[in-house]
């Protein structure tokens, strides 16, 4: 199976939040309208209530020399899963990352996967003597 990756200069930075559920909705949504993260000073923790139930955030960076994306897949119509265009809408070099009712940790898959990069140059880098 081949994808095809189209990448245009122009696309825009947004603000990306990865939750910790399921939503079943492909496409753009209000989240600066509907979703709103407070800060509290003391602890630089981030809160939120998200139908109901508290969540707790921290901004994770992208590694250095990395950028996110944010992809779009279309598939032709008539045509097999191989026929498909994968199409970059938007870029980001940080996300929100959002635990139900704990903070994120360095335990949690997701803050880990930030530093592997550093992790596998370590491993597959040059040994010096």
């Amino acid at each position: 199976m081949c994808s095809q990756l189209t990448h245009s200069p122009s696309n825009k930075r947004v603000p990306v939040h990865l939750m910790p559920c399921e939503i079943e909705h492909n496409g753009p949504a209000q989240v600066s309208q509907y979703f709103h993260a407070t800060t509290k000073d003391r602890k630089q923790e981030m809160t939120v209530s998200f139908r109901g139930r508290a969540l707790k955030g921290q901004e994770l960076c992208c590694p250095q020399g990395y950028t996110g994306v944010v992809l779009k897949e279309t598939i032709k119509p008539g045509s097999d899963q191989e026929d498909r265009t994968v199409m970059v809408t938007s870029v980001f070099d940080k996300m929100t990352y959002w635990n139900l009712e704990t903070l994120p940790n360095p335990d949690d898959r997701v803050v880990m996967a930030m530093d592997w990069t550093e992790l596998s140059e370590a491993i597959h880098g040059p040994v010096e003597d």
